[in-house]
Parts: structure tokens; C-alpha cells; sequence
């Protein structure tokens, strides 16, 4: 039924657009072309003085013909037209800010690197510049200047090539890019026809915009629209960036060098090319002279002057927080593609969580503490390298071929001669210059692509994030090192065994099921038979130190300390499927493999997922998914979208607290594996919580740690796992990650601007009905050796840390 009244409905229509060109159109276009020399029969017989008025009518006629035919662009025979539309709002290509919380910008979004201003914002100097140079009856013309290309077209005949495009046309060119091949239509790939199209289109779209804008709104958006090379985009990026003041405060000779670059950006850099952009300049000033916007005596002046250029282009890497900056690009990712925004070219404002003053102390405390430990790492390996750990007679080079033949230099070459190793190898091995990264800063050095693979292989790396865990916000976030040498980020996308920083979804687990702080469990050798893939094995972990006390210990003692054994007794019961729920529902999204060590962090994860965890114990039980940014607003302040904490309760509130009172016994417990705390500051009168970690052969060190205000983790560890530290006295986390914690904490408690206070961890808001206040004492008795033969390296997939 639908279709058959769709089916009328169509031929009524088709009837009616029928009947109105048969009534009304034929016979008006009829009469136009019965005047035109198209109808030639009538036009023979026209008398002679008629026929030039019959001839002007149709190229009038045909003008207008061919425009129309341009601007619908007939049968697709001449390519996309701007449309009305485009016109009233043109598509440039705006840079994104990004602001912290704390209204700091720290960066910038871009493809093309532009900050559009208004035209009261741009002197008189710049607008007498262009105008005599680009474009003198700029005010005189309505987008076509046929004088300019009359002119134009005679000096072409007399040998001197010069354009005749007014500003506005120029600006058309910019703004739509109407010569690129995907605009020229079907008879774009006619030689010659390509470019009267382009054209003409410019011409069309030039008169429109002269229709619709003042002059001084045309020159702003020319101004805002040209290119000054070296990415440099709008004349307040270019006055910034080669003068370092703003458009407003531009000289004469300063605004006629960057007039004169727009002619050819590159060809005429002053940073390439200095002397070709003086002569360049002086011809703009020559201009300026010529039509009396400067005197003589200036003339000379200025011309004589040097260029006075102190380029200072802005870098993504510049500033705080590159890391956290790429993150936000791609948390924001899914938005861009649901609302059809982008962050690179539509001058947005982001908001994010960040806290400006939190953000410097700890890229501080990272470059201070990592500086330190390279330097111990480098101690450590003296007389060796790291990357020949697995070194063999049959494999001497170690793992270090197979991390060349992972580089991009390697892959390229490898395109380049194929089969023939040698000579990528000879290649690879080819001293070239080049700027390298140390702790004494960036070095100009000659070395050969192995070398540099090689001197950056030893570098440890860090990563940081601290959480308000009672809204997700991050405050705090450092990916690595150096983000310009270093791009891979260790907050957020690496992953890591967790060793026994894992352990506290063990202890909330057996919470949960009903035990409590004060519970205790045997410290003795423990062996836990299991199923994997069918297979049934056996797991014999160990403690740290190889050592067992062979009595009961409670529980929160057992984690204050790190006490593997007690762990892998409670995973048993409790069971290691239930503590992989646990950590899941606390936010642990990297896969899970279900066995006995999952407690002792035998799985690689996130550092960002293992914070966000630890926030459910401050948060009450509940779970927020980390936040980065809380708005975008667009440049007149309108709020375009809003970013809400979302979360839900995954813990009751009674385990959550208990957590607290847990991980405060790394610290309160005799021998917990926080106590090397004390030595910094911000611990003294402060409650404190948090737990370390070291993973398999102390490839990765890690520390999380609590306090009333937010929750921080801390990772460190090299790119490749396989090059570490290879003793618990040099490579646990308490030695590594732990430092960098302290050194934070105690910049940001002695940080003016944070206003932060000391104090107890939030009280717990519901009644507690297990047990506390079980001190623990130290055992008097002899301890049990697990073992009388301790390895140098525990190759037992488990967490040995202190």
C-alpha cells in the first residue's frame, strides 16, 4: 500500500515539473535564445546595425551559461563548487588548546599551526604591506580587478610573468583549495582547461565573498588564511614565531618581510635563505615607498636593517606534559568520530583534569630520581652490557640483533637491498651525524645506527600517574623520560608484570569472603598443584628473601611485608578465578590469565589500570573510570561537550576501608616494604599507604601509594624486559620506583601552590565488624630456610620484592 502511494506521489510530481517547463520555462528560454546568435536563422536576418548588439547578448548569454554550468557543476564536468555555505563559514584550519585544570595552556592540537585574529589586532604597518604588494585597488575592486589582468596578461606578452589574482581570489585559492586535481571535474584532464576552470571558480567565489564581507573582514580572513613556512599558518603564528611579539606590534621592516615570504614561503625563508628574504623585502618597501606609506629616509632605514628574525616555532614536545597530551588526543578519539569535531583544525578549547603544579613536580621528581638511577644501573653493568645477557657461543651479539632487526632503520633498508644482509648491515654500521639524549642533556655526536640502538637500549624508563580518586580526575601524568626520544608511553599503554603490587586483590578478595585484617595464615613452604590447559603442575613460590618464619602471621602483617608465601596460601583459598574477578571489577582490563601466581602479579597490566584500582579503596568501594578531560568549549566560551565521572560500587564500603588500613601496614607493620618512606618528608605527620612491587628477575619495579588527597603509582624498568637490574639490592621496587614516589610526594607537599595538609586516611563511614589493632611482634625463634641453595636469578614466574 506504502509503495503505491509513493508511486503517485512521484508522478504527480513529475507531471507538475513537466507541465511548469512546457507552460513557463520553454518559452522563456525560447525568447532568450531567439535574441542569440545561436538562433542563426533569425540572426542572418537581423539588419546589420543589430547584429553587434545580437553578438554582445550572447556572450553576455554565454557567460552567463558557462557560470551556471560552473556552479552546479554540470553533468560533473567541472568539479566541486564552494558552496553558499562554505563561503559563510570557511573551513580553516584552526589549532586546539589545551588548558589544565588549573587554566595553564600546555599545548596545542594542529595541522596547520594558525590562531586566527581579529582585524583590529593587526596594524596598519601589515595592511599597508599587503595591500601595496599584493593587491593595490584591493579597495577599488569587487573581487575581479580586469585592470590588473589586463595588465597582467600584457607584461606576460612582453616576457615578464606577473599574476593578476586580487587579494580576495587569493584567499578563494587558500580557503578551498580550488586547483587541487579532485575539484577540476571531467574536463579538468583537458591540458589547459584545468586551470581557466580553477579560475573561473575563483572568480565566481571571489565576487560572492566581496558580496558577503567588508574589506576588512576579507583581509582578515587572508591574513589568517596564508601560509608563512616552517608550518607557520596566520599572520599572528608567523609574528610570534620569527619575531616573538604579536601582530600589533609589528615594524614596518618586520611586516614587509613576512609580506614579502607569501610569494614562495620556502623560497624565500629567512631561515634558509636570508639573502633572497632581505632583497625580498626591500621590494616591499620599495612598494611601501612608492605609494607613499613610508618616506625616503625610512626607506633607507629600513632596507639597511637586518632581518632581526629569532624563530622560535612552537614544538609539540615543547612544555609539560607531552605524554598526558597525546593521551587526551586519544581519549578523545570515539568523541571526534560521534560529533564530527576535530581536536587538529577546529580550534577547540580542552579542558582537562590536569593540575599544572602537580604536573612539574613530577616530571621534576621522575628527571632528578631516574638520573640517579641510571647512573646506578650503569654501575651495576660496568665491564658488561646489558643486551648480552642471554649472550651465547652460537648467538654472541645477546638480543641485540633481534631488537636491530625490529628498528625502523633496519626495516627500511630492508626494502632498499632485500636479501642482501651485508649490506644493510654495512649500512647500519655507517657513522652518521646526529642529536642523541643523555642525562647531561642533548648531544650533537657521530655514531652509526647500531650505536645509537645501543646507547639507547640502556636507558631505564619511568612512568607516573596520580588519580583524585574521588572523581578520577588525573592530576599528574608522566609517560617516560623524554617524550621527543622516548614516544612510547609506560602510564597507559605498556603493560607490565604488576609483582606484588597485584597482591592487595588477593587480601580484598579474602576480605570480601569474610576474613579480616587480623586472620592469620602459616608462613611455611607452600606447594599448590593445578590444571593449566590440562596440564597438572605444580607452583612452589618463595619469599624474597628465601627465608620462612614457619609460624601463623595475620594477614595485614603478611602484606605489609610482601610475605609470598602467605599470599599463594590465601589465593588457594579464596581461589585465583574469584581474585581475577576482583581485580576486573576494580578496573584490571588487560587480560587475566586465571592461575595460582596471579596474586604475585604474574600478569602484565597497566599502570593507569592498576591506580584506578587502588582509587576504589580511598573512594569507598566504588570504581571511576579515570577522566582527562572535563570540557570542550569552542572560542567564544560555548560549551560544545561535557565529560562526567562514571562509575559504579564493586566493593562494599567495609572491605574498601579495610584496604586502607591494609596497605598502611607496609609502613606500620615491622619490616613492611614501605619504611624506606620515612626518609622523606611528606610521610612525618601524614597517614600513608601503599604497596611496592618487583616483578620476575626484577625487570619492573613499582610502588602505589595512598594518601587522604589522591593515589600515585609509580612504574620503572627498561623497554625490553630482558635488559634489568639482576639483584633485589639494586632492581626491586623499593629501591626504584619507590624513590621517584617520595621525591613527588615531597615536592608537591612542600609546593605553595597545592595548599595540601597532612592528615589521617578518610574515616570509614559504616560500622566495621572485623577485628582490628593486631600488632604484630617480631618472632624470637630461629627462621626456616626455604632452600640452602639460593639462585642469583628466580626464574620461578612469581614476584620477588621486599
Amino acid at each position: 500500500m506504502l509503495k503505491n502511494r509513493f508511486i503517485a506521489f512521484y508522478l504527480i510530481i513529475r507531471v507538475i515539473i513537466l507541465a511548469f517547463w512546457q507552460v513557463y520555462a520553454l518559452p522563456f528560454f525560447n525568447k532568450i535564445f531567439h535574441y542569440s546568435i545561436y538562433n542563426f536563422k533569425n540572426f542572418k536576418k537581423l539588419k546589420w546595425y543589430l547584429k553587434p548588439a545580437s553578438l554582445i547578448y550572447t556572450i553576455i548569454l554565454s557567460i552567463a551559461i558557462y557560470v551556471t554550468a560552473v556552479e552546479i557543476n554540470f553533468l560533473w564536468l567541472f568539479g566541486s563548487m564552494p558552496g553558499t555555505n562554505m563561503v559563510f563559514n570557511p573551513d580553516l584550519n584552526v589549532a586546539s588548546e589545551i588548558y589544565s585544570a588549573d587554566g595553564k595552556l600546555i599545548g596545542k592540537y594542529f595541522k596547520e599551526h594558525r590562531e586566527p585574529v581579529t582585524y583590529h589586532e593587526i596594524n596598519q604597518e601589515t595592511i599597508n604591506a599587503l595591500i601595496v604588494t599584493e593587491d593595490v585597488r584591493f579597495f577599488k575592486h569587487y573581487g575581479i580587478d580586469f585592470k590588473g589582468i589586463a595588465g597582467a596578461a600584457y607584461s606576460t606578452i612582453q616576457g615578464d610573468k606577473r599574476g593578476g589574482s586580487t587579494l580576495t581570489q587569493q584567499l578563494v585559492k587558500n580557503l578551498f583549495k580550488t586547483r587541487r586535481k579532485k575539484s577540476s571535474g571531467i574536463l579538468g584532464y583537458i591540458p589547459g582547461v584545468r586551470t581557466l576552470i580553477a579560475k573561473s571558480k575563483e572568480w565566481i567565489t571571489a565576487v560572492k565573498i566581496e558580496l558577503f564581507y567588508t574589506k576588512q573582514e576579507i583581509l582578515t580572513m587572508y591574513l589568517n588564511t596564508v601560509e608563512f613556512g616552517h608550518n607557520t599558518y596566520g599572520i599572528k603564528v608567523a609574528a610570534l614565531n620569527y619575531f616573538g611579539v604579536l601582530p600589533a606590534q609589528l615594524t614596518y621592516p618586520q611586516a614587509a618581510m613576512l609580506i614579502g615570504m607569501l610569494k614562495a614561503p620556502s623560497y624565500y625563508s629567512p631561515l634558509k635563505h636570508p639573502q633572497r628574504c632581505i632583497e625580498r623585502r626591500n621590494i616591499v618597501l620599495a612598494q611601501l615607498l612608492k605609494y607613499n606609506k613610508i618616506t625616503r629616509q625610512e626607506y633607507e632605514e629600513y632596507s639597511k636593517a637586518p632581518l632581526g628574525v629569532n624563530y622560535n616555532e612552537y614544538n609539540y614536545n615543547d612544555g609539560i606534559a607531552p605524554y598526558f597530551r597525546t593521551a587526551v588526543a586519544k581519549q578523545l578519539e570515539k568523541w571526534q568520530q560521534e560529533s564530527g569535531y576535530n581536536i587538529y583544525t577546529d580550534g577547540l578549547i580542552i579542558h582537562t583534569t590536569l593540575n599544572a603544579a602537580m604536573q612539574e613536580n613530577a616530571e621534576r621528581a621522575v628527571a632528578v630520581k631516574m638520573k640517579e638511577l641510571q647512573e646506578r644501573f650503569k654501575i651495576h653493568w660496568a665491564g658488561s652490557k646489558p643486551w648480552l645477557i642471554n649472550a651465547t657461543k652460537q648467538n654472541p651479539h645477546g638480543i641485540l640483533t633481534e631488537i636491530i632487526k625490529k628498528s625502523q632503520r633496519y626495516k627500511n633498508l630492508k626494502k632498499k637491498y632485500v636479501k642482501d644482509e651485508n649490506a644493510i648491515m654495512q649500512e647500519m654500521n655507517k657513522p652518521v651525524n646526529m642529536k642523541i639524549f643523555t642525562w647531561s642533556g642533548i648531544k650533537e655526536k657521530e655514531m652509526s645506527p647500531i650505536d645509537s640502538i645501543k646507547h639507547y637500549l640502556e636507558f631505564l624508563h619511568c612512568g607516573l600517574i596520580t588519580l583524585d580518586p574521588y572523581n578520577g580526575h588525573v592530576l599528574a601524568y608522566v609517560g617516560g623520560i623524554n617524550y621527543e626520544y622516548f614516544k612510547y608511553d609506560h602510564a597507559s599503554i605498556a603493560e607490565n608484570q604488576p609483582g606484588s603490587t597485584f597482591k592487595p586483590f588477593v587480601y580484598t578478595t579474602a576480605i570480601e569472603k569474610g576474613y579480616g585484617p587480623c586472620d592469620r595464615l602459616l608462613d611455611a613452604p607452600v606447594s599448590i598443584k593445578y590444571t593449566e590447559n590440562g596440564e597438572i603442575k605444580t607452583w612452589s613460590p618463595h619469599n624474597a628473601d628465601w627465608v620462612t618464619t614457619g609460624k601463623p602471621m595475620t594477614l595485614r602483617h603478611a602484606m605489609g611485608r610482601s610475605v609470598n608465601t602467605v599470599t599463594a596460601r590465601l589465593t588457594e583459598k579464596v581461589g585465583w578465578t574469584e581474585v581475577a574477578k576482583t581485580a576486573r571489577k576494580m578496573g584490571i582490563k588487560s587480560p587475566l590469565k586465571e592461575v595460582p601466581s596471579i596474586g604475585l602479579g604474574s600478569n602484565d597490566v597497566k599502570l593507569i589500570e592498576m591506580v584506578a584500582a587502588y582509587a576504589v579503596y580511598l573512594n569507598n568501594g566504588k570504581y571511576i573510570e579515570p577522566v582527562f578531560v572535563t570540557k570542550i568549549t569552542d572560542r567564544q566560551g560555548n560549551v560544545i561537550a561535557e565529560f562526567k565521572p562514571s562509575g559504579k560500587q564493586v566493593l562494599s564500603e567495609e572491605t574498601a576501608w579495610l584496604m586502607t588500613y591494609m596497605l598502611r601496614g607496609g609502613i606500620e607493620e615491622p619490616g613492611g616494604t614501605s619504611q624506606a618512606l620515612w626518609e622523606y618528608k611528606f610521610v612525618h605527620g601524614n597517614e600513608v599507604g601503599g604497596k611496592t612491587g618487583t616483578s620476575s628477575n626484577y625487570a619492573d619495579g613499582w610502588y602505589i601509594g595512598i594518601t587522604k588527597d589522591f593515589v600515585t603509582g609509580v612504574w620503572v624498568g627498561a623497554d625490553d624486559n630482558r635488559i634489568r637490574f639482576r639483584t633485589s639490592e639494586t632492581g626491586e621496587g623499593a629501591r626504584t620506583a619507590l624513590p621517584v614516589y617520595g621525591k613527588y610526594m615531597d615536592l608537591n607537599y612542600s609546593d605553595k601552590r597545592l595548599m595540601l595538609t597532612k592528615g589521617k586516611l578518610p574515616k570509614a563511614r559504616v560500622k566495621i565488624t572485623k577485628p582490628l589493632n593486631c600488632p604484630t611482634l617480631l618472632p624470637k625463634t630461629d627462621t626456616l630456610p626455604a632452600t640452602n641453595n639460593i639462585p642469583e636469578n628466580n626464574t620461578n614466574n612469581e614476584s620477588i620484592e621486599l
